[in-house]
């Protein structure tokens, strides 16, 4: 009876049957930090047979390189992070494998009862033949349908992030300590399904707990979210680290033309001589081999020379890259997809070849489709301008373009209104051009140089506006006050008005800037000649003379002979 008794106790001790097999699937986890330095040891376990596996997350906080030490003591390094909770303390991520697969716990589909039996995996290399068990204390709902658990379990430090599994040897949850004074009889565990959902999304780049790991992120799961994931990183994190990311997504989606184009655009980017720029025409190359939207496709390729050639030296240009092969580019897209925005570069590419007629001719078609904006209203005007057509058509084709912004105006508008100005200038409409000066200084709330004012004081002038003339160019030169044009055409708006011994201070307070700026005595001599103190002015025309002004030879022919 006895010895029945003890047996029975022994075989109460042990672990479950499927205990031995499931231990190969944990793990000891080494964190480094960026000196190389261990900066944390601790547990986790494969949850799928190509290496994904999970662990908590304070273990690899800070980290920026990770190794495993699986159940035979061979290492392995953790290629990517995959997803993590701070608040739940979970992470997810890829071991680097090689060839063969590693051993797996299946994660369990149901949620073990209150009450339940369930079991500590322990990790790998721990000596002993038993697994503790304990009952399932309580399961509180967190996250949607996932559990945390509280187990009548105790815990040991070097068990944390060891599976906790049902007693059909399924793992359900991830063990954590306890906090407080049940550490020796309680311990928690966060839902395993759980810590599997977590995942790397678009947004993730912009993750904090994701951004504490200084290990790799995988992409997200699918092309679509992970070509996001890509425009999202490469405003946000280094050209290294972009090139790296592009890297990574070719290799998940070989048959992708995007990743090639996208990494072509990098390199042409960072090109430095030929050899670089082979590379580009090969991915360029490589994205029409995978196919896809060819029409897509052959306009970025396209975008890509038109670019480069507008900030190129012709005699640094990449063998046959020109306009004219940008054009056929363009050409083989439209033939695929006529969309106006293909239309618009096809006119943007003639007007850089200086072919204005064929580039209007692009506008005109885009101006009659859905994408007409202002831009495409504007790209007509300034190839009629190029083709000297009459100011009154340029002008017509700028006002279409103003009129697709909404009334009151924004900073969008304010480049176009400089330009709307300038236009009526030369069309002699100078009292309009005052108008879009100042709609312009309203839009962009007064933020405004002194280039701005002179602007606007020469439309004043000519408008015969003299007192908004004489207020630009006293903000012009207060902006900078070392600028003597300025200086010289606010004498000229004076003596303009009769005011000549203000005009004479202005040009005196000029001279001391600078006592060999010829144009400021010729000024003086006009000034003088106004006030009918003629040997004052003939002594201004001389010195003028001397310092070299071409203009004021006929003025000495005139009054002082």
């Amino acid at each position: 009876m006895l010895a029945f008794c003890l047996l029975a106790q022994w075989a109460g001790a042990q672990s479950p049957k499927w205990a031995e097999k499931a231990k190969r699937a944990v793990f000891s986890v080494v964190t480094y930090d960026a000196n190389n330095k261990i900066l944390n040891t601790g547990n986790g376990f494969f949850v799928s047979e190509n290496g994904v596996a999970l662990s908590d997350y304070s273990l690899f906080k800070g980290a920026a390189r990770a190794i495993i030490i699986n159940s035979e003591g061979t290492q392995m390094p953790v290629e990517a992070v995959m997803g993590a909770d701070d608040m739940y303390d979970v992470i997810k991520f890829r071991v680097a494998i090689t060839g063969k697969k590693v051993p797996a716990l299946a994660v369990a589909e149901t949620v073990p009862e209150v009450g339940s039996t369930v079991y500590l995996l322990p990790y790998s290399t721990e000596k002993g033949r038993t697994c503790p068990s304990g009952p399932v204390k309580e399961a509180d709902k967190v996250s949607g349908d996932y559990r945390y658990y509280t187990l009548n379990l105790q815990l040991r430090e070097k068990r944390v992030s060891c599976p906790l599994m049902t007693a059909e040897g399924k793992v359900f949850a991830l063990a954590q300590k306890a906090m407080g004074q049940d550490t020796a009889t309680i311990c928690y565990g966060v839902d395993a399904r759980f810590a599997l959902s977590q995942t790397i999304s678009p947004l993730s780049i912009n993750d904090m707990a994701l951004n504490s790991i200084g290990i790799k992120k995988a992409l997200p799961d699918t092309e679509e979210q992970a070509l996001v994931y890509l425009f999202m990183a490469s405003s946000q994190v280094s050209q290294e680290k972009y090139a790296e990311l592009l890297e990574n997504f070719i290799a998940q989606y070989p048959n992708c033309a995007d990743g090639y184009m996208r990494r072509a655009a990098q390199q042409l980017y960072l090109s430095q001589d030929e050899e670089s720029l082979d590379k580009v025409v090969a991915d360029m190359d490589k994205a029409v081999a995978v196919g896809g939207k060819l029409d897509d496709i052959y306009y970025n390729r396209a975008k890509m020379i038109y670019n480069y050639l507008l900030q190129t030296p012709e005699d640094k240009v990449y063998k046959d890259w020109s306009y004219d092969k940008a054009l056929q580019e363009i050409g083989q897209a439209i033939a695929q997809n006529p969309l106006s925005v293909y239309v618009q570069l096809q006119g943007d590419i003639h007007y850089a070849k200086q072919d204005f007629a064929s580039a209007l001719q692009c506008y005109e078609t885009v101006n009659k489709s859905e994408l007409a904006s202002p831009a495409t209203f504007f790209s007509a005007a300034r190839a009629k301008e190029m083709l000297k057509a009459p100011m009154e058509e340029v002008l017509a084709l700028v006002d279409s373009c103003m009129a697709r912004f909404p009334q009151p105006y924004t900073e969008a508008a304010a480049p176009y209104l400089l330009e709307r100005a300038r236009y009526h200038m030369e069309a002699g409409q100078a009292r309009l051009a005052v108008q879009d000066y100042n709609a312009y200084y309203t839009t962009v709330n007064g933020k405004v140089n002194d280039v701005f004012y002179y602007m606007r004081e020469q439309a004043a002038l000519k408008a015969k506006q003299y007192q908004r003339a004489l207020d630009d160019l006293e903000k012009a030169i207060e902006l900078n006050p070392t600028d003597l044009t300025y200086r010289a055409e606010l004498a000229v708006v004076n003596i303009r008005v009769g005011r000549n011994e203000e005009a004479l201070k202005v040009l005196e307070a000029a001279k001391a800037i600078d006592p060999n700026y010829s144009e400021l005595y010729r000024l003086s001599g006009l000034a003088y000649i106004q006030m009918k103190d003629k040997a004052a002015a003939c002594d201004s025309f001389a010195k003028a003379k001397e310092l070299g002004d071409p203009n004021v030879d006929e003025l000495i022919e005139r009054h002082c002979k």
